[in-house]
């Protein structure tokens, strides 16, 4: 545990570091980027608290400079708020057991669950551009994110079963489910992941029109208990449009 707070604090560091040296260079473009995030949460098959979530959908905006290396190579710091987690409806394993039922078993019940994470990121990103004008480029690189909201949205109602199957019911009735819990307690604040795709980039008045997609991988375990919660990590593909000022050299 402490090891691994360490590098996360190392490459924390490194990108902070990055983003300083890019914000002090003077040749910079400056822009604006906003798009939709569809993230999901990759847990395992034979993890019951992480299998069988599916994709949701959410906002990712943000700022971005870019830093010119070479001809046709960039340095791109940004800074976004973006929209992560996933759904799962259906059958699945109860997290919060009502009062009056066991606790030292794993219960099920038939219901829609969405959780929602949300993030400030700092991706660091090289960038290689192709051509001149109208230009196609490839991105990559790491990324910090740090967990500003998490909220677990269930809804419908269900009887509690003992299998997951459901055929062994312990209520007489159906349960509501209808809730909007707050379960930021229950995960780590920090998470580290690598990031890439490709886009295009346009001439449009004093700047550039930028169309991007990319796909986003987590690297750190979301959950503070992985015995009584599983072991999951954050995923995304987003699709972005932003505008792109240039400043003189």
């Amino acid at each position: 545990m402490i090891l691994q707070r360490m590098r996360m604090t190392a490459l924390t560091a490194l990108l902070l570091l990055a983003a300083s040296a890019a914000a002090a260079a003077g040749d910079l473009r400056m822009g604006l980027r906003g798009g939709l995030s569809i993230p999901n949460i990759q847990g395992s098959d034979t993890d019951i608290f992480t299998r069988g979530f599916t994709s949701r959908r959410g906002p990712s905006f943000g700022v971005f400079v870019e830093r010119a290396l070479a001809a046709d190579w960039s340095l791109v710091l940004e800074f976004n708020y973006t929209s992560q987690g996933g759904k799962r409806n259906g059958m699945q394993v109860i997290t919060e057991v009502p009062p009056g039922l066991p606790t030292d078993l794993y219960l099920f019940a038939d219901f829609n669950n969405e959780t929602i994470l949300d993030y400030l990121e700092l991706p660091v990103l090289a960038r290689l551009s192709f051509g001149r004008g109208r230009r196609f480029f490839l991105n990559a690189g790491p990324y910090a994110g740090y967990l500003v909201r998490a909220r677990a949205v269930t809804g419908g109602s269900s009887l509690i079963y003992l299998d997951e199957s459901g055929t062994q019911p312990v209520v007489p009735s159906p349960v509501s489910f209808d809730a909007d819990t707050d379960v930021l307690d229950s995960l780590k604040r920090w998470n580290l992941g690598l990031t890439g795709g490709a886009g295009l980039s346009m001439p449009a008045g004093h700047g550039e029109i930028v169309i991007e997609g990319r796909f986003q991988l987590g690297l750190a375990v979301l959950q503070k208990d992985v015995a009584t919660s599983g072991k999951s990590r954050t995923g995304a593909f987003v699709v972005a449009l932003g505008y792109c000022f240039s400043r003189a050299r």
